[in-house]
């Protein structure tokens, strides 16, 4: 793959992560990754390059862009250039950003309420949190409850509780009465 040097940095909402937005899809379409630690290049050749630069906590991608998050201790100006240099290298070395031992999440039971749910996350949420860098995963229903799993910007963003009560709940709430209460798990 070669993403002829074309991408550019986007500030999030959460001050210690960074949305790289990339010319060319690194992923599959629909197919998202979180490393919440670092990983062999055998899981991902990309976020093994990635975490290859020191102060990196947490790298995330999905189709175009790719989310590093940084330790609060570390300054962008520090990490910048590692990461675009990172970036080029793996642009460079035409392999696949996920690797063969990768293992995607198991999907999860279908129904009515669920069905409502996901549509709602794929079609609404999802894309909104995605132009700050993030992702929003669903993870469950029981008993009223969505549980939801946060990523790549959404990860210890400030803004992200308010997002998840007042965006997230409040949508899901008002368009599927069973649903009383969002948590992040």
């Amino acid at each position: 793959m070669d993403l002829g040097f074309r991408f550019h940095a986007e500030r999030t909402p959460n001050p210690h992560s960074i949305k790289w937005v990339l010319g060319e899809a690194v992923a599959a379409p629909g197919v998202t990754a979180d490393f919440p630690e670092p990983v062999d290049a055998g899981a991902s050749p990309l976020a093994a390059r990635l975490f290859a630069v020191s102060g990196v906590t947490r790298v995330f991608f999905t189709a175009n862009f790719v989310t590093v998050t940084k330790r609060e201790d570390v300054e962008w100006t520090d990490v910048a250039q590692p990461l675009v240099d990172a970036l080029k290298a793996f642009a460079a070395s035409g392999e696949d950003a996920l690797g063969p031992v990768f293992e995607a999440p198991e999907p999860l039971p279908e129904g009515d309420v669920v069905d409502r749910i996901r549509q709602i996350l794929e079609e609404e949420v999802r894309p909104a949190v995605a132009m700050d860098g993030g992702d929003v995963v669903f993870a469950g229903y029981r008993d009223g409850v969505v549980e939801v799993q946060l990523q790549g910007s959404c990860v210890g963003c400030p803004s992200s509780t308010a997002t998840l009560r007042f965006g997230i709940e409040a949508r899901l709430r008002e368009a599927i009465p069973e649903v009383v209460q969002v948590v992040s798990v």
